[in-house]
């Protein structure tokens, strides 16, 4: 299990440790221990290119979850040659891009702390990956919830503020 952590912003607002801890847990809670991923801290003017390539869509936002694994999900291993069985084993399942100026600016505007916000985000990129959702508010409530415990688990007091930003 590796969590790859890479900053692309001047801010580091976290250390990789906790990076990495923030990960794994939300990966323990949504049971997928043990997965590898990459993330990626970004700059607005990064998160808002990802953003607008990927998802048609040209604002910032707090996180961008890939999940690596998906295209391969239904080719069994036994069909793929053993060497890409090989280096897909111990490739990273997902990529997240984590926005660290949305970061500081929301947790400013919530009254948190600018490494509680960036652990969110975290949190709330890998919970995707692990398959929630936040579409409709029954998911949105599951996705809280779950957000929740692992923010518990790692130690942050609980955060009552409002989530959703207009």
């Amino acid at each position: 299990m590796t969590i790859q952590v890479i900053w692309e912003s001047a801010q580091q607002l976290l250390g990789d440790d906790a990076v990495a801890q923030a990960a794994n847990a939300a990966l323990d809670h949504g049971g997928r221990s043990g997965a590898s991923l990459s993330v990626v801290m970004v700059d607005d003017e990064e998160m808002i290119r990802i953003h607008e390539d990927y998802l048609d869509d040209p604002t910032p936002t707090d996180v961008i979850t890939f999940d690596l694994a998906e295209e391969l999900e239904d080719t069994p291993a036994s069909k793929l040659p053993a060497e890409l069985a090989t280096v897909l084993a111990e490739a990273p399942v997902g990529e997240l891009f984590v926005g660290v100026e949305m970061a500081e600016r929301v947790a400013r505007e919530r009254g948190v702390s600018s490494a509680r916000e960036l652990a969110l985000y975290v949190v709330h990129g890998v919970l995707h990956l692990c398959g929630f959702d936040d579409v409709d508010a029954v998911d949105r409530a599951a996705m809280r919830v779950a957000e929740n415990v692992v923010m518990g688990r790692l130690g942050y007091e609980p955060d009552t503020a409002p989530h959703e930003r207009g």
